[in-house]
């Protein structure tokens, strides 16, 4: 018997070491953290991309982000329909091969145009089938433990480039970009791929140990809905619309950010700037990546106690704190920089824990890796207002404070349509949907 074979037979056993929903939740992580620098440490590639491009501008350049973000998210409903239906294996090792594929040959691209496809299509649709499986997976394995069980996979995507930001920068200072991108894009393809040969969905009806108890105590704090919903009826819930364009608004900060940091800190005046020796950039960058990995843990812990929605208008309106602070002259001392943007991040990265664990909630386990796809295709939309769009808007006003302005104001809307309107309409829905269920069992008496 082979290796494969032997990994094939342990992983399809439910009582077996593969089996153990905490052994699916590690492997999720893992290659959620080696998807992380596709999105991550795209600002560290940027500086070499315009010497290698130099007829190209920063918003043409800045598309190639844009795109990975686009098919990272946009073809994410088709990857979860088939994950829900076929299974999660064969869609991982399918990711895992084009991300690796997309920065071998973003290393060895010689046009702007090869950038967009092997970077911006091939890398962003190979992340964006990772995401989602592992994202499903946790949900799916947690009912009980949904808000932390999604933050820490979400926690290894939007930390897990803290790790290798700083040796990035340091690889692309000795080799220049391109040996760089070589390099990790086949190292992070084969992990990923060795994480795939593990992961499967828990058995048909799967409930933890003691679910019929912990239910009563959770449903005190959280909105479950008892019914599966497929695609077609959870597109067709007005809460479903709402949850969207509140992650639209909710991501463009936090991805403007993300992509443009560079931008931010020129435009600031302080992109020279070294701390401890380390570049204000780089040395942000890591620190936001932390902080981004630990809000999702964090924030998905607090809603699974709090309620999803409060958590949301609590943290929506700490991020609008801190974003706004950026924008002033505070921003302007290196060290201040790098802490008031580490703590914006601390606020931000909650978004893939709370809406995604709120999916779970009001549409169901079953579907949920389709259902949350869909909803996760708002991220695409949200990066070409931060990508392309904030670039042409700080290109007209020669300054990237006022793209900072606009996530404010939208994080600010966000969090009161959480607590005024969502809450709202989730617990009215569930409510009509328990009194429909009793009086379908009258009727059977």
């Amino acid at each position: 018997m082979n290796m494969n074979t032997l990994i094939g037979n342990m992983s399809q056993n439910p009582h077996g070491i593969f089996g153990n929903r905490w052994i699916q939740l590690t492997a999720g992580f893992i290659a959620m953290v080696v998807i992380s620098n596709y999105q991550y440490a795209f600002t560290l590639f940027t500086d070499g991309i315009g010497r290698d491009f130099p007829n190209v501008s920063y918003a043409a350049i800045s598309t190639i982000y844009s795109l990975f973000i686009a098919f990272e998210t946009w073809p994410v409903p088709l990857s979860g329909f088939l994950i829900d239906r076929l299974g999660i294996r064969n869609l991982m090792i399918i990711g895992s091969i084009m991300i690796a594929i997309g920065w071998v040959g973003s290393a060895l691209a010689n046009s702007i145009i090869l950038l967009y496809i092997f970077y911006g299509v091939i890398a962003g649709t190979g992340a964006g089938i990772i995401y989602i499986a592992c994202s499903g997976n946790a949900i799916k394995w947690f009912p009980d433990k949904r808000g932390l069980a999604v933050g820490i996979t979400a926690a290894g995507f939007g930390g897990g480039a803290a790790i290798t930001v700083i040796p990035i920068s340091m690889m692309i200072s000795a080799s220049g970009w391109r040996y760089t991108i070589l390099v990790f894009g086949i190292v992070q393809g084969i992990i990923a791929l060795l994480m795939a040969l593990i992961m499967r969905h828990p058995p048909e009806n799967y409930k933890p140990k003691g679910w019929d108890e912990k239910l009563k105590v959770i449903s005190k704090r959280l909105t479950f809905t008892k019914r599966n919903y497929d695609w077609y009826d959870t597109i067709r819930r007005p809460e479903f619309w709402l949850l969207y364009a509140m992650f639209v608004m909710t991501a463009t900060g936090g991805l403007l950010a993300t992509g443009n940091l560079t931008q931010i800190a020129k435009s600031i005046g302080i992109s020279k700037a070294v701390i401890l020796g380390v570049s204000v950039v780089a040395l942000s960058q890591t620190i936001n990546g932390i902080n981004n990995g630990v809000s999702r843990i964090l924030w998905g812990s607090i809603s699974d106690r709090l309620g999803r929605e409060n958590a949301m208008t609590l943290v929506f309106l700490i991020e609008a704190l801190f974003v706004f602070l950026i924008t002033t002259f505070l921003a302007s001392n290196p060290l201040l920089f790098v802490i008031l943007m580490g703590i914006a991040f601390l606020s931000w990265g909650e978004i893939f824990s709370l809406y995604s664990s709120i999916t779970g909630d009001i549409f169901g386990p079953k579907y949920a890796t389709t259902n949350y796809g869909m909803l996760y295709t708002a991220k695409g939309v949200a990066a070409q207002i931060a990508g392309w769009g904030a670039a042409l808007i700080a290109a007209a006003l020669n300054s990237w404070i006022f793209p900072l302005y606009i996530a404010v104001i939208l994080d600010v809307i966000t969090a009161l349509l959480a607590i005024f309107v969502l809450k709202r309409t989730i617990r009215n829905r569930v409510i009509k949907e328990e009194a429909k269920e009793e009086a379908s069992r009258e009727r059977t008496k």
